[in-house]
């Protein structure tokens, strides 16, 4: 005797094409030797003995089950029908409990599968041909249908497509399960509310159904119940009802017996909802967070500021500033030039601060003469054309080195910000060498206004600045302190292929630096789950917004807010330590967290118009991941504000210049931070912003703030030239020729003078030069 086939030896085919292989199956698991053909005298007792092979065939079980045990339930099941006794209530493969199996209408095999050699001579008489015509017929048009009919009424027979799969993972996809059940139907306690009514309908319609079938069986045979029947003689009925109700025709039934049912999908779920925080990884920082060695409460602004630009940074800003010179005056330049000096070089950059504080439209207003707005300090320093003509030759790099650098543009080895590498390098190492941030990161973009013809030129149409250069900056978010940054140059040849938001953010948070158990802050542009799981991996935590339809965020739409989620409503979803959170605010605001809880109780307060018209205040719920990025996300806006109070930034015509002057802001904006912190750890008052940089400019060009006051005038009154010491030459003492005389070609002398002017002008009651000199 033939044994069953699986699908995987041979595909199931042509299930009743040829009416003829129908009744072939009843002879498959007779002993030997063989028995005669049975004689059914009704349609419904040849169903049901067909249903029960049918269902013997589903169950695998020529896998599963003894051959003996097989062949005597088949002989005791025939025998039963045999002998016309009685129908044994059959076993219906269900999926649940509440639905019955629907619409398969294969339930013959062909001679091949069942192992016979019979005809449909041997059993078959003109009303079974008949039962047969009705099912092909109904076969056929179901195969018309195509995929998708097919599904809807059961099983198809290559199983691919649109039937089952052996783990049931994939079909659900296109026409069954889904295996998180989040796009078929699906919601958090079951059916959606469509699919309820669906099968609220079907049961009615089955009931009725079933009162029919039982109120008028075929001639000769016991009336069944169609659910205890699941092969039913009305198939074009069940056919048209199959196409009717899609939805629920979509969940497939297994041919493996009953099957539990998938569980539906992670829905979002609500505050009411206890979420389980995953375990942050310990805060432990390579050194101890804050001023690091090397810098002390009596450091004055501008010991601070040479932490920064120290003495070699400095000889070699002089020394390639020479080289720069001299090769601009070989080319044709013509200005005067002395070898510039590091103390010099220090006034230079004193003059430069000096103009942040005291701001005027051009450079060449400082040096204005015999005007209203003309500002002596600038002129006692240095000559105009001195400090342009520094400005002009300021250079980074070494220039013979930048030819070479230069030859190379188009290939994998030319470096775009080469001309700042020196400098860049020395401020990038100060800046994390004396200052250990805390466990509070926030990383962000920083525009450095220009509108260089640079290919690093960047448009952020969300900046205030929106023309510049991009920086990714790297701050502490307790006090804005500027720990690391990297200029944005287009693309990297290093990139990793996850982005520039992923590479960017992976450069400046290093173990190495910082330590671990760090919490970073960031915005929309940088969250991605593959990033934040990148970072846990790393032992930092992050904190962000995220975008809509982002790689690798929940798309499951059950028990989502919508556009009329009312004001205060959070949604929450936790894959592992992943946290993705939604709330509606004015809009809906959606946050990824690997650090926080998604609800601790907190609300906040909103004001909104009531019916009367009348503004009212309440309060909602907030996610503790949105708490937490409002406070320590400002730290890079923070750096900004503090830059943008006191920055030396003027346009240039070179580009490497404007990013040379925000080096110098970084610097000094770091320093008084640093002074801050010292003086809060030393418990004494700090200097303000605006006293800080007015020191720092002071002591840079080498004077002080304080100015020796000129006595006060009295006006314009006469008084002697000289103070006489013998009283006989009193009135002959100290004579000077009188100025008015002297033009008049007089020669008189006077012992009088102006106290205002310092001329010596007659003052006789019959020559009153001193009145006329003044009228």
């Amino acid at each position: 005797m033939e044994t069953f086939r699986t699908s995987e030896e041979e595909p199931q085919e042509d299930h009743i094409d040829q009416k003829e292989d129908k009744p072939s199956l009843l002879l498959s698991f007779h002993t030997e030797p063989k028995q005669e053909p049975l004689d059914c005298d009704s349609k419904a007792q040849c169903s049901l003995v067909g249903s029960e092979m049918t269902s013997v065939k589903r169950d695998n079980c020529s896998q599963t089950l003894g051959l003996n045990e097989l062949k005597n339930e088949e002989e005791e099941n025939i025998g039963a029908v045999m002998n016309h006794d009685e129908i044994p209530e059959m076993e219906t493969f269900r999926t649940s409990e509440e639905e019955p199996q629907e619409d398969h209408l294969d339930i013959f095999e062909s001679d091949e599968d069942a192992g016979g050699d019979s005809g449909p001579d041997d059993i078959l008489n003109d009303d079974e041909e008949d039962l047969f015509d009705r099912i092909d017929r109904m076969e056929d048009k179901n195969r018309e249908a195509g995929s998708e009919a097919g599904s809807e009424a059961g099983w198809f027979q290559d199983g691919s497509e649109d039937g089952w799969f052996e783990d049931g993972s994939e079909v659900g996809s296109e026409d069954g399960w889904f295996e998180d059940g989040s796009e078929d139907g699906w919601s958090e306690d079951g059916w959606s509310e469509d699919e309820a009514e669906d099968e609220a309908e079907d049961e009615a319609e089955d009931e009725a159904e079933d009162e029919a079938y039982s109120a008028t069986p075929l001639q000769g045979t016991t009336p069944v119940s169609r659910r205890t029947c699941p092969q039913r003689l009305s198939g074009t009925t069940r056919s048209t009802r199959g196409h009717r109700r899609s939805r629920s025709a979509r969940r497939s039934r297994s041919p493996h017996g009953p099957t539990p049912a998938v569980p539906p999908a992670q829905a979002w779920k609500s505050e009411k909802e206890q979420d389980v925080p995953p375990i942050v990884p310990r805060f432990f920082p390579a050194r101890t967070p804050g001023v690091q060695p090397g810098a002390s409460v009596q450091d004055s602004p501008l010991s601070l500021f040479k932490l920064y630009f120290s003495d070699s940074v400095v000889k070699t800003l002089c020394k390639n500033t020479n080289k720069m010179a001299k090769k601009n005056m070989a080319i044709g330049k013509k200005y005067k030039w002395t070898p510039l000096t590091p103390l010099y070089l220090f006034k230079f950059l004193g003059l430069a601060v000096y103009m942040a504080i005291l701001k005027l439209p051009a450079i060449s207003d400082y040096w204005r003469k015999n005007h209203m707005f003309s500002v002596p300090f600038p002129s006692s320093l240095m000559t105009r054309d001195s400090f342009r003509v520094i400005f002009w030759n300021i250079h980074m790099s070494d220039p013979a080195e930048d030819v070479i650098n230069d030859a190379k543009k188009g290939t994998a080895d030319y470096d775009m910000l080469f001309r700042l590498r020196p400098l860049m390098d020395d401020i990038k190492t100060a800046c994390k060498a004396f200052y250990q941030p805390r466990q509070n990161l926030a990383i962000d973009e920083r525009m450095v206004a220009s509108k260089a013809k640079t290919g690093m030129t960047q448009y952020v149409k969300a900046k205030p600045t929106k023309w510049g250069f991009k920086l990714f900056v790297l701050a502490d978010s307790s006090n804005g302190y500027t720990s690391d940054f990297t200029v944005y140059a287009g693309k990297s040849k290093f990139a990793s292929g996850c982005g520039i938001s992923f590479d960017s953010v992976v450069e400046l948070m290093k173990p190495a630096f910082l330590g671990s158990g760090y919490h970073m802050y960031c915005d929309n542009f940088y969250t991605s789950p593959h990033l934040f799981r990148h970072l846990r991996s790393l032992k930092f935590g992050a904190c962000g917004t995220i975008r809509q339809g982002r790689k690798g965020t929940p798309e499951t739409k059950v028990n989502a807010l919508t556009k009329k989620s009312p004001r205060g409503s959070l949604r929450w979803i936790r894959d592992g330590d992943l946290l993705f959170t939604k709330w509606m605010d004015v809009r809906e605001v959606g946050m990824c967290s690997t650090i926080h809880a998604a609800f601790s109780g907190t609300t906040v307060q909103r004001k909104q118009k009531n019916k009367e018209g009348c503004w009212e205040t309440f309060e909602i719920p907030i996610p503790t991941p949105i708490i937490e990025y409002n406070k320590y996300m400002g730290g890079v806006d923070l750096s900004d504000q503090l830059l943008k109070y006191y920055s030396v930034h003027h346009t240039t015509k070179r580009w490497y210049r404007t990013l040379f002057l925000h080096f110098m802001d970084i610097a000094i904006t770091n320093s008084y931070i640093l002074h801050k912190e010292l003086c809060q750890t030393a418990q004494r008052q700090p200097m303000t912003h605006k006293v800080f940089v007015e020191q720092l400019a002071a002591e840079l060009c080498g004077v002080t703030t304080c100015v020796v006051a000129t006595p006060k005038k009295t006006g314009h009154t006469p008084v002697p030239t000289r103070e006489p010491t013998d009283l006989s030459t009193r009135a002959t003492a100290g004579r000077l020729r009188c100025e008015k005389c002297k033009k008049e070609g007089l020669k008189k002398d006077t012992p009088w003078k102006c106290n205002e002017c310092g001329v010596p002008l007659c003052l006789i009651a019959d020559r009153n030069c001193f009145h006329l000199w003044h009228s």
